[in-house]
């Protein structure tokens, strides 16, 4: 990473490690997918289930749509995605997976 995009992806994952959303129009979308997993979470696998809640998965694909547009708008996107190619486990996973909007 160049040495002038560290201070802003510093801040981004300053912002992330405190559980704040670094996008505020998502955060309703946050809260929503956030308040659903719970639930899940909660009261179906803790029980023994682990079959996917639809409506928790169209919910994150939501937020994470709203995220990654917001992460692009703002010029962050592209420096999670350089700092996923070079990190050790080979880039995959996360929420801004590639392919989102």
């Amino acid at each position: 990473m160049s040495a002038s995009l560290a201070p802003r992806f510093s801040e981004f994952f300053r912002v992330a490690t405190n559980d704040v959303v670094p996008c505020q129009e998502c955060s309703e979308r946050k809260e929503r997918y956030d308040t659903c997993f719970i639930n899940w979470y909660s009261e179906k696998y803790l029980r023994g289930s682990t079959t996917p809640s639809p409506e928790c998965e169209a919910l994150f694909k939501d937020y994470k749509t709203c995220l990654n547009k917001a992460l692009k708008e703002k010029g962050i996107y592209d420096m999670i995605e350089e700092a996923r190619k070079t990190s050790p486990n080979g880039g995959g996973g996360g929420a801004m997976a590639t392919g989102g909007a």
